[in-house]
């Protein structure tokens, strides 16, 4: 049964009244340019679809490589959301939803994961957070709640997130700084 007491201990959001600021770069664990082997990564959405157009560094793909790789029910469900999202009378959308399907079809079943119900409800909790002291737009509740779930569940899990998603997974991290993440840039 979930504790809401508990969680509430853990992540402290009372204590939180101003706004967290985006550490600098410096201060940030990105992939390296000579990425080695290591511990498990959960990949955020974000590194699917920069696979798949062709945007991620070469220390991304060599580090993909190197790396057990897991995926998150979570990250698949934005993914397959452009199947009932994309125009099917959108010229382009027969080709994209082809490449979406092929990458799903790839994940192995054994690495797709999906987060327990005390990962989601906390998530709750720490997107809420984010989303206040980040002074984010309303419509974007359901990417913070979804961001919080990856981080959550890597934590919960021991793996690292994979993600370009400098905003939000910062903020995460500096509330709860047990969780693991790598950034990386876009290769445009």
């Amino acid at each position: 049964m979930f504790d809401l007491r508990r969680s509430l201990r853990r992540i402290k959001p009372h204590r939180f009244t101003q706004p967290i600021r985006r550490r600098p770069r410096a201060e940030l664990p990105f992939v390296l340019n000579s990425p080695a082997p290591g511990g498990e990564l959960l990949l955020d959405t974000c590194v699917y679809i920069d696979v798949l157009q062709g945007n991620t560094p070469p220390a991304v793909d060599v580090l993909l490589e190197l790396r057990t790789l897991n995926h998150l029910a979570v990250c698949v469900a934005e993914l397959t959301h452009g199947f009932g999202r994309l125009d099917p009378r959108h010229p382009a959308t027969e080709a994209v939803l082809r490449t979406i399907a092929r990458a799903v079809a790839a994940i192995p079943p054994h690495r797709l994961e999906t987060p327990t119900s005390d990962v989601v409800i906390e998530a709750g909790i720490l997107a809420g957070l984010v989303f206040r002291l980040c002074a984010l737009q309303p419509g974007q509740e359901v990417a913070a709640l979804n961001d919080a779930t990856i981080y959550l569940h890597a934590m919960a899990n021991g793996q690292t997130v994979l993600t370009r998603n400098v905003r939000d997974f910062d903020v995460m991290n500096q509330i709860l700084p047990n969780g693991r993440i790598m950034f990386y840039e876009r290769a445009d």
